[in-house]
């Protein structure tokens, strides 16, 4: 798709429907709250050339679908300390081993209680965001622009509508309808929604497909966010392709998204994962109009399952103590070594695992 049919694109997205096929009924994905599930996450780091490290901490706090508890750690670091993001409040513990520490390693666990949701705007309206809120969720990244083509694209698909709960499900229909998941794409993709418009090639993974919703619902004055986390357990729906597949969940990250609507506030988006059942939901390569994808559709905007556990919020975040430049984002553990940075996702390079279960009664 070039810049063009992007535009056109996004100029047709007012004629889509809105809402999926009731036929999706006949495929059982409700996600609704009925109860707090308790998890534990254990991030083990044992990095081979590395001294620094920092590692997310599943500490965001939403009183309606997560609820941290205790967080633990134990290893032979010289340093290791709970930080927080200024800007956007996003937690990690900051790891220094010694120069010539043999078998450096740090291991961190945290206990942490989360839900379904299931957000419906309503009739009146809620507790609107401060002006801080608002600023911070509106205004562009150094990956997320929100002026120019993304500006005109947007405009071009919320056109005619007047409420902030049309325009939010017509933006969500469009990336549904105009994007793929790209399996080669590395890790969770990089989110650099200019290049993505630019260039017309809307694909990638859930930190491009969501970040490519949150920039283009800020550029028309909805407030949006990427939110960070990691699969935990698989869905209790059945869907393989929405949860984890194993305890072993080192490779499970995965970023959603939310936008702030003024009858139901923060409100959970994922268009990135329509895509992921579309493209991995057994048997594989599904149609638009297939009851699992329909279904999926149906049911991410406005809701989403609480086998998830959420770090942070965080864009262009600069790690306290690193001399190198901000990160896009915080989902994997991070390190450097005498050279500097060390590829997350290069397991040759920086060693980690990361374990989760569920604690029932």
């Amino acid at each position: 798709m070039n810049r063009r049919d992007v535009l056109k694109a996004g100029f047709a997205a007012g004629a889509l429907g809105l809402a999926p096929s009731l036929a999706s009924a006949q495929v059982n994905f409700s996600p609704v709250p009925k109860g707090w599930r308790t998890y534990v996450l254990t991030t083990r780091v044992e990095p081979t050339f590395a001294t620094k490290a920092w590692i997310p901490l599943p500490t965001f706090t939403a009183d309606d679908w997560q609820r941290p508890g205790t967080t633990t750690w134990t290893g032979n670091a010289k340093v290791a300390e709970r930080v927080r993001d200024p800007k956007y409040g996003a937690e990690m513990l900051r790891v220094e081993w010694a120069a010539d520490q043999q078998n450096p390693v740090i291991e961190v666990t945290t206990q942490v209680q989360a839900q379904n949701r299931a957000v419906r705007p309503g009739p009146a309206p809620v507790a609107p965001l401060s002006d801080a809120e608002r600023q911070l969720n509106t205004s562009a990244t150094a990956l997320l622009p929100v002026d120019g083509l993304v500006k005109e694209t947007a405009e071009g698909v919320v056109r005619g509508k007047a409420t902030d709960v049309d325009k939010a499900r017509a933006l969500y229909e469009w990336v549904v309808e105009n994007t793929f998941r790209n399996a080669k794409t590395k890790g969770c993709g990089v989110g650099d929604v200019s290049w993505m418009i630019k260039t017309g090639h809307l694909n990638g993974k859930c930190a491009d497909l969501n970040a490519l919703y949150v920039a283009l619902a800020r550029s028309v004055g909805l407030p949006a966010r990427d939110v960070y986390g990691i699969r935990v357990v698989p869905s209790e729906f059945g869907f393989k392709s929405l949860g984890a597949g194993s305890a072993n969940v080192t490779k499970a990250q995965h970023c959603r998204a939310e936008v702030w609507l003024s009858t139901s506030g923060w409100t959970p988006v994922d268009p990135a994962d329509v895509r992921k059942v579309v493209l991995e939901e057994p048997p594989t390569n599904l149609a638009m109009n297939d009851l699992k994808v329909v279904a999926a559709r149906r049911t991410l905007f406005g809701a989403w399952e609480g086998n998830w556990l959420a770090f942070n919020t965080a864009h262009d975040l600069k790690l306290p103590g690193s001399s190198e430049p901000p990160l896009p984002f915080l989902m994997y553990p991070q390190a450097e070594d005498k050279q500097g940075a060390v590829d997350p996702l290069d397991p040759n390079a920086f060693k980690y695992t990361i374990t989760a279960r569920e604690l029932t009664a």
